[in-house]
């Protein structure tokens, strides 16, 4: 199995935890972020990873080389000269896997006990090949991606106090569909690839590609089970949550 960790971001809102570093090396329970991620990746089964960098990023690929890639075979996929966002990280690195498998992506900030190893098996079992599978929770938030009542989404909403603002990609009615926060954990197929590396910017968000691709491809969703935990990272405040997960 094989997966990609997010880690490249600038980590403002750690500040000032991530004045001197990425934040993917801010610590919580004595280990840095970037470690419990590729520690649980690899007591799940996974052997193939790729790390992309941009803050900060010698410090990450000093911090694998010191650890000897935990035993694994890592990647770094390098955007210091550029940070990319979420898909343009993702279409840089695609030439590092093996595109005839599903690509696991997990942002480096999230914590969460759910079971990768089901949920990237569980995409290859059962998502068509021209496909993406994305976690959903049912927290409280104020943006949402909106799935029609066969899972599948078709638009997004960002509900603000002073209005909402949204849109659908289909002839659905926003009210006809269901909101659902995304996790930072979603799964790729093989299929979907060829159409990922068309999308015309270099520099782009992942959510903005499943939007542009949702009618022509299946982007599904799987809602985080009840009992499994989930924390944002990306506060300070909420670091000592993460501990309950991590630690």
């Amino acid at each position: 199995m094989q997966a990609m960790i997010f880690a490249a971001g600038l980590g403002t809102r750690l500040q000032p935890l991530t004045n001197d570093r990425p934040k993917a090396m801010v610590e919580v329970a004595g280990k840095p972020l970037l470690e419990h991620v590729i520690l649980k990746l690899k007591r799940q089964g996974f052997s193939h990873i790729v790390v992309n960098v941009h803050h900060f990023g010698q410090q990450i690929i000093d911090f694998l080389h010191k650890n000897q890639n935990f035993g694994l075979d890592i990647q770094v996929s390098d955007e210091r000269e550029l940070l990319l966002n979420t898909g343009g990280g993702i279409k840089r690195a695609l030439p590092l896997f093996d595109l005839s498998k599903p690509i696991l992506i997990h942002n480096v900030d999230i914590a969460c006990d759910i079971d990768l190893a089901d949920l990237y098996h569980r995409s290859e079992a059962m998502m068509p090949e021209k496909a993406a599978l994305l976690v959903t929770s049912q927290r409280k938030t104020s943006r949402f991606l909106l799935f029609n009542r066969d899972g599948l989404l078709r638009g997004w909403l960002n509900e603000k106090p002073e209005g909402n603002i949204g849109k659908c990609m289909g002839t659905e009615n926003i009210d006809d569909l269901e909101w659902f926060p995304f996790s930072g954990i979603h799964v790729l197929m093989p299929g979907i690839y060829e159409a990922l590396r068309q999308y015309p910017d270099e520099v782009f968000s992942i959510i903005d590609f499943y939007l542009s691709a949702c009618m022509e491809h299946p982007i599904a969703h799987t809602i985080l089970p009840q009992d499994c935990r989930w924390v944002d990272c990306g506060k300070v405040e909420a670091l000592s949550k993460a501990r309950e997960i991590l630690g």
